[in-house]
């Protein structure tokens, strides 16, 4: 308690300016302040103010010890707020924005469970597959699936998640199984397009990744629609675990090219950078990540 003591008065004497300044807002003797100094530059064994009646100035060392202890500072700061709002209620509205295939599939059958654990908590789910504004919108929190890029945001994993290149047990029987990623060409190739322009398919191959345009006699700027194609054995389709993972458990569809599988994209819940967060907010992101770390959860379906 007293090294705490030290090091939240050396930084208060330096944000104030002086001892007696410090020493009024703590409504203590300027003296007890200078015996917190001296007792802190003797235990650390360095001078960290040059003192005189006039001014105080740091040394090259106190400016570095500085900056360590207000980081420490804020951090227990931070810490204290966290625990102090977990012992609240979570309350106010919450506007949720999740891409169209996945909110539907993963993020709007939770939440009916997510607010009978949170009465007082209401909720806005706008399911569309753009990257929203998060500030500019007003959303509290989005689910993206992809790595954060702006950092300004703030990312929290929810799950894994990975490509895999799919098609039924039929299908493979009639048309064969791609050993390699040339043997893709003698295949039906469904891939998501949009505005012409299509989506490549992304693999590692020696070590490096590689996006391939992959042909086909349909294509779509829908995933859900490739789903419901693949499941109907009318070709290949690349498309992510969270959607086809129940499929592959139950059999309706299977994996080829798997040792080509490119790192994937994984699920991130992404709010803007606040201090403290609101307790809706981190709630709702736990309750997300409890729900999809449940054994088996990827497999329903």
């Amino acid at each position: 308690m007293g090294q705490f003591r030290q090091i939240s008065t050396f930084v208060e004497v330096v944000a104030r300016g002086s001892l007696s300044a410090a020493a009024r807002a703590e409504g203590i003797a300027p003296a007890v302040i200078g015996r917190r100094l001296d007792a802190l530059e003797q235990r650390l064994g360095v001078k960290l103010l040059q003192r005189t009646t006039r001014k105080l100035a740091l040394t090259d060392e106190g400016t570095a010890f500085l900056e360590d202890c207000q980081r420490i500072l804020a951090e227990l700061e931070s810490a204290e707020a966290a625990v102090s709002e977990r012992s609240a209620r979570a309350t106010g509205h919450l506007l949720i924005s999740a891409p169209a295939g996945f909110g539907r599939q993963h993020v709007a059958p939770l939440i009916p469970s997510f607010l009978a654990e949170h009465r007082e908590v209401t909720v806005t789910l706008n399911l569309n597959d753009r990257v929203v504004d998060l500030i500019g919108e007003g959303v509290d929190v989005a689910i993206r699936i992809a790595s954060l890029e702006d950092s300004n945001l703030v990312s929290v994993k929810l799950a894994d998640n990975h490509r895999v290149v799919v098609a039924t047990p039929a299908y493979l029987k009639r048309h064969g199984v791609p050993q390699n990623l040339d043997d893709l060409a003698k295949h039906n190739c469904m891939a998501i397009s949009s505005e012409g322009s299509q989506r490549g398919w992304t693999f590692r191959d020696g070590g490096k990744s590689v996006t391939l345009k992959v042909t086909g006699n349909m294509s779509c700027n829908d995933g859900a629609v490739l789903h419901d194609w693949v499941l109907a054995g009318k070709g290949l389709a690349w498309r992510s675990m969270w959607e086809v993972g129940g499929d592959i458990e139950a059999g309706r569809l299977q994996t080829v090219l798997d040792a080509y599988s490119a790192p994937g994209n994984d699920i991130y819940a992404v709010f803007a950078q606040r201090r403290h967060l609101p307790l809706r907010i981190r709630t709702f992101v736990d309750f997300l990540r409890r729900s999809y770390a449940q054994p088996g959860y990827w497999g329903q379906g």
